[in-house]
């Protein structure tokens, strides 16, 4: 029988389920036996208290999303299934791995379960559906109340209540100005980029207004002034190796349309960010970064849990992706998905 212990989150604003009670109820019917801190709703969980997960059995795996708290530098001696945003030289990744070390645990990270170079499950659709959502709210508001600060982002119920507010507020500053934003989409067929182009589209975004670039467009290498063309610029690239930038800062400084951009991918502390015109992530209370230019100021969202604007949509996404390969764990050591990212883990290591 295979433990698993699905831990809540800790992160301000995450809403989102590794899990969910549809899926639970499967793995449960499979034999495997759920400890939750979350789905409290779910029959036939047991339900542990929030944080409980620290003393649980050894041969637990701990389920989760986002990182564990920064306050917390304690040995990890479990096997963590999780997205640790620690592979990509992240600020702080060496402490990261070195709790897994000190505790001789194991980090499954959810990023990198791949299957013929395909991540298993991702919230990549919904984070670029949420990231050019975010954008066209804070275009809308930079027409419709300039000078005023950007107010703190709430989720939202589900797809048409984000739709609808949308379609609102650019219907609004649309009118006001006589014409609605380019969008500038960068790694667009991608399942980020597909979710950025289908919510523009769905939000009224005509079709010659919305620039979808990929691998095609951007293989001479930036920076790409084309970028300065668009009212709204939405980075939605999966960043595997140092690139040239996308942006520069004294590209800013240039008359330009260009006044949000929308960081999806969200690579800010990473030192091969394409786009280094700000460092630091933003949050769901403070979404805003504001870049000073010669010209007119530029906005950039850099929230790493956009997916949690649509938390229900997201998580079942997800979890129905994952199911498979959570089916696998009983049989860890012959599945090309676990093995893998056990390898993965282990090379890393060797790098502290």
């Amino acid at each position: 029988m295979t433990h698993l212990w699905l831990r809540a989150e800790t992160k301000k604003n995450e809403e989102r389920s590794a899990l969910t009670p549809s899926v639970a109820k499967t793995l449960m019917e499979n034999g495997d036996s759920l400890l939750t801190q979350d789905l409290k709703s779910l029959i036939g969980c047991t339900i542990a208290e929030s944080g409980s997960w620290r003393s649980a059995p050894l041969d637990a795996y701990i389920i989760g999303l986002k990182e564990l708290p920064e306050n917390d530098d304690s040995p990890l001696p479990h096997t963590h299934i999780m997205f640790a945003h620690c592979y990509k030289n992240q600020e702080g990744w060496k402490d990261v791995l070195s709790r897994f070390v000190r505790g001789k645990g194991l980090l499954l990270d959810l990023e990198f379960l791949m299957l013929n170079g395909r991540r298993v499950a991702a919230y990549g659709y919904y984070a670029g559906f949420a990231g050019s959502a975010v954008a066209l709210d804070v275009w809308a508001h930079q027409i419709l109340n300039p000078g005023e600060r950007y107010p703190k982002i709430n989720s939202y119920p589900n797809e048409p209540a984000l739709i609808e507010h949308t379609k609102e507020l650019l219907h609004k500053a649309s009118a006001q100005i006589g014409r609605t934003p380019k969008v500038m989409v960068m790694g667009a067929k991608g399942r980020c980029g597909t979710g950025a182009g289908d919510f523009a589209r769905r939000v009224g975004i005509n079709k010659k207004d919305i620039i979808e670039w990929d691998m095609e467009e951007t293989k001479k290498g930036g920076p790409f002034y084309e970028i300065l063309e668009s009212d709204i610029f939405v980075n939605c690239i999966y960043l595997s190796s140092k690139i040239p930038p996308f942006l520069t800062k004294e590209m800013l400084d240039q008359p330009k349309k260009l006044t949000v951009i929308s960081d999806v991918s969200c690579d800010a502390t990473n030192p091969n960010n394409p786009i280094p015109v700000y460092f630091g992530a933003t949050t769901f209370d403070d979404p805003l970064i504001n870049i000073k230019t010669k010209t007119q100021d530029v906005d950039v969202i850099a929230i790493d849990h956009l997916p949690s604007l649509l938390p229900r949509e997201a998580s079942d996404m997800f979890a129905k992706d994952l199911l498979n390969t959570l089916l696998q764990l009983p049989k860890r050591q012959e599945s090309v998905v676990w093995s893998d990212a056990e390898k993965l883990f282990n090379e890393k290591v060797k790098l502290l």
